[in-house]
């Protein structure tokens, strides 16, 4: 990549960049936005090879937290730079959710870096490709998916049908990784894809986009409609909480719809409008400890 201009979202989050436009490696193309709200915008302004995000060290932690963090992380090589030196066991949490690097803000460096990262992130989705599967949740991971995306789209352009990608965002893993610890985390994130699978037709797929989003395909719909009902059936089929080490886990899911053709032709489009439509929707949900945990949830 020595020398290619990089495309590169810069979100300063109180702390700036300095980043230069070019070194000796190459020009930079810079969209510079203010702020993690912003950055969402960033994303659906066109793609990036990489996202930079400067912040105060101590804003780390919260940063999983962030409602856009996974579409990022699947849409781009995100690059963490604070004003200090970064904790060690923050840095590692934002490496496992798919962050390529956390390290001390310095502009000098950053190009480089940025770029390594770009090419990491490379190499990262050419091995997933060879194997198709999220390793937390046993799905199909996002290359799998926009593979069979692609085939069902030139299918649909001989053969026209509507059909839908929803992006289903979810909010309460990362406090339950906090209180029950990683294994445990991993195990309700496979039980969230168990009830939501058992709530769809055969030929739905449900597949995983990053650490607490998940995609569900529905490759043929009687009526363009059908995609906000199924949305509204996701909704009320993760309200009840779900039965992990011993206790009641409530999650709460923010859920976006792409419909072909009307939102897209083409898997990209459909992909980055509806984790952008989830991003931003607010959550519903976490209806309370009290409700009894469903018990098609599996293991």
């Amino acid at each position: 990549m020595n020398g290619q201009t990089l495309r590169v979202l810069v979100v300063e989050q109180g702390v700036s960049a300095g980043l230069p436009a070019r070194d000796a490696l190459g020009p930079l193309e810079l969209r510079r936005v203010a702020g993690l709200d912003a950055a969402v915008q960033g994303l659906d302004a066109g793609p990036v090879d990489a996202l930079l995000l400067t912040l105060p060290c101590d804003a780390l932690a919260s940063l999983p937290a962030w409602p856009a963090f996974s579409r990022a992380v699947a849409e781009a090589a995100v690059l963490v730079a604070c004003d200090g030196e970064p904790g060690l066991e923050a840095a590692l949490h934002l490496v496992q959710l798919g962050v390529q690097d956390v390290l001390a803000l310095d502009a000098s460096a950053l190009p480089r870096t940025l770029r390594l990262a770009v090419e990491r992130r490379r190499l990262q989705e050419l091995s997933r490709k060879a194997l198709g599967t999220d390793l937390l949740t046993g799905l199909p991971d996002q290359a799998q998916l926009a593979e069979q995306l692609t085939q069902l789209l030139a299918m649909r352009e001989r053969q026209p049908a509507p059909m839908a990608l929803l992006a289903v965002r979810l909010d309460g893993l990362a406090a339950a990784e906090a209180r029950l610890g990683r294994e445990s985390a991993n195990a309700l994130r496979r039980k969230i894809a168990v009830r939501l699978r058992v709530g769809l037709r055969a030929g739905d797929v449900v597949a995983a986009l990053g650490a607490d989003l998940l995609a569900v395909l529905l490759p043929q719909l009687q009526d363009v409609q059908d995609a906000a009902r199924v949305a509204d059936k996701l909704q009320e089929a993760l309200r009840a909480p779900f039965a992990v080490a011993g206790e009641q886990v409530a999650i709460a899911a923010a859920i976006g719809a792409a419909r072909y053709p009307q939102d897209g032709r083409d898997a990209a489009t459909l992909l980055r409008l509806a984790t952008g439509l989830a991003a931003a929707a607010p959550t519903q949900g976490r209806g309370g400890s009290a409700a009894p945990a469903a018990a098609n949830d599996g293991a």
